[in-house]
């Protein structure tokens, strides 16, 4: 395991239980975000995120979603991912040990070659969680959307004396429609499973204040800490392949070199042999 920090941003090259149960005070973080492999074999850095069964992927989840509520300070909110398959599992496990308050549906366009024999996904599912449901952090009024019923019908409401248009704004649902990051996107870093910007500023923005402490377990390209350190939180990111970790380094500007080399965001080139494969993209 080595350590990067730089003031308020700290990233942990290792293994997330390990740097859990070792590295990260009980009760110490005010957000978490967890986004873990789904078991459904992708290939990360060359590494195939498949477990033997589904029991054994599930077991590991178990160990780390223990330690997450553990780190959790009382006041501290979970919100975590994983595939469609996994979640009722997740769900159900979770319930004797934290209050769910929401079921998340992200929500997006897949744009690209659908199954042709069952309905293909076109959502991914997350948990919003807190320790006590009469003291969490949700800051409503910076998370605010428009509202259309008010914005752009005009309804008016004649409950309200006197009558008056619907508000122009509300508070997001639980369905939540942001695009995929796709190559070429200005955000888009070398990684299968990267999440937006903008799903990571809702979630940061809700449930946390400024000087607040914000981890994830599996930081991937490292999007929840480079959000975090825009919104100015201090952030902790734990990620197992190296190349992901330089990509952490680079964005949080944590150091310009690596093992002696030195940090350059690399794009992958897409031979594109069809129309069908720009669709991908």
């Amino acid at each position: 395991m080595e350590i990067f920090e730089n003031g308020n941003h700290k990233i942990f090259w290792g293994d997330a239980i390990k740097v859990l149960e070792n590295q990260i005070a009980d009760n110490s973080i005010d957000l978490i975000f967890a986004d873990p492999p789904y078991n459904i074999g992708k290939s990360f850095n060359g590494y195939k995120e498949k477990w033997s069964s589904d029991e054994e992927y599930l077991k590991w989840c178990y160990k780390w979603l223990d330690l997450c509520i553990k780190k959790l300070k009382p006041n501290g909110s979970f919100y975590v991912m994983t595939a469609t398959q996994f979640m009722p599992n997740f769900d159900i496990y979770l319930q004797s040990k934290i209050q769910i308050l929401s079921r998340i549906v992200w929500f997006y366009d897949s744009s690209g070659v659908q199954a042709k024999k069952y309905y293909g996904s076109l959502y991914e599912p997350i948990l919003y969680c807190v320790k006590n449901t009469e003291n969490y952090t949700f800051n409503a009024n910076d998370i605010l959307v428009e509202a259309k019923t008010g914005a752009k019908r005009k309804l008016i409401d004649y409950r309200k004396n006197p009558p008056q248009v619907y508000n122009s704004e509300k508070i997001p649902g639980n369905v939540w429609e942001f695009p995929r990051v796709r190559y070429r996107m200005e955000e888009y870093e070398n990684h299968p499973t990267q999440k937006p910007i903008a799903l990571l500023e809702r979630i940061i923005k809700a449930s946390s204040n400024e000087n607040d402490l914000v981890l994830d377990p599996f930081s991937g390209t490292f999007t929840t800490s480079f959000v975090a350190k825009q919104l100015n939180r201090k952030s902790i990111g734990i990620e197992l392949q190296d190349e992901y970790v330089k990509i952490g380094l680079r964005r949080l500007k944590l150091q310009d070199e690596f093992n002696g080399e030195k940090i350059e965001k690399e794009i992958k080139t897409f031979e594109i042999k069809n129309k069908q494969e720009l669709s991908l993209f």
